[in-house]
């Protein structure tokens, strides 16, 4: 087996292009994620890496060779596998919906933080996951929060299946639920009012001219509209930053995720509502704003 590793990393590292924005995906463990699916095993790359290699049948070698050739012509390796983990949960993934990225886990653990606080005054936590795509994010927070009711919504059916498939294969049905919506469209009744604790949403940011030039693998592999923020990438994030306070509890929060750059900006658009007079940032590792949280009041 050390000469088919040896063949088949020999053959990716010459062909294969790495994307920054999936820093999990390695030559390693695209391999082991590979191997694991070669014996019929679904598994995501992450939690392949720490697997060791088993022997494979020819058959199963045939496959991995299948598989291998797959990925070269631009399948993305969560697509072949179907699955990706997100906040270290398995998820199932594929052409319906983005596919959840790892910087998209610093929207998870700060709405999960700001769970934390809410949590000390409340024993239920409301929550709207606007543009859900998959619902890894409220998925997330459901799993990792047992005091949690989710409300999940995406412009798109074909990412709501998925959303509820995933709902289904956690086995979360009784805490999360997702329907099709234009954004608040759904919720815009009594029922959602003002009694909202957390809004949560990782929003398409990338201006419509960008999304047209990434990369080949997303481009034919992953939703347009799951990307499209509009003329300036800022279209839905704006929409957001007005509707949110309508539904929310006055100790409420907006949560969201934004795009390298656009930090400083969205703040100031946060700001300037008169909405919020509470507003806070979250970085990446490079310091870049990603993620920005804003409230009524204080908690």
């Amino acid at each position: 087996m050390e000469d088919l590793y040896a063949v088949i990393k020999l053959k990716l590292e010459s062909n294969l292009r790495l994307l920054e924005d999936k820093p999990e995906e390695t030559i390693e463990s695209t391999i082991k994620a590979l191997w694991q699916k070669a014996l019929g095993i679904a598994m995501s790359a992450e939690k392949a890496t720490n697997l060791p290699l088993v022997e494979l049948s020819d058959q199963q070698i045939t496959r991995l060779h299948q598989l291998v050739e797959k990925r070269l012509n631009g399948e993305p390796l969560a697509h072949i596998t179907g699955r990706q983990s997100f906040m270290g949960i398995e998820m199932l993934t594929d052409k319906r919906a983005l596919i959840p990225r790892k910087e998209t886990e610093i929207l998870g653990k700060a709405a999960l933080h700001l769970c934390e606080k809410i949590a000390k005054e409340k024993s239920v936590i409301s929550i709207l996951d606007i543009c859900c795509g998959s619902g890894n994010l409220g998925l997330a927070i459901a799993s990792h929060h047992e005091n949690t009711m989710i409300h999940s919504s995406d412009l798109s059916h074909e990412a709501i299946e998925l959303a509820n498939e995933n709902i289904s294969f956690l086995g979360l049905n009784h805490r999360v639920k997702a329907a099709q919506s234009d954004l608040f469209l759904k919720f815009d009744s009594a029922d959602y009012w003002g009694k909202i604790d957390l809004i949560v949403c990782n929003p398409p940011y990338i201006s419509t001219s960008k999304v047209s030039q990434m990369t080949s693998e997303i481009a034919a592999n992953e939703p347009a509209m799951a990307f499209d923020g509009g003329m300036v990438g800022l279209k839905i994030i704006q929409k957001l930053i007005q509707e949110s306070p309508k539904f929310l509890t006055r100790g409420g929060w907006l949560i969201f995720e934004v795009g390298v750059g656009q930090g400083p900006f969205v703040i100031q658009l946060c700001e300037k509502s008169n909405y919020y007079n509470q507003i806070k940032s979250y970085t990446d590792n490079t310091e870049n704003i990603r993620v920005i949280a804003a409230s009524q009041s204080k908690l």
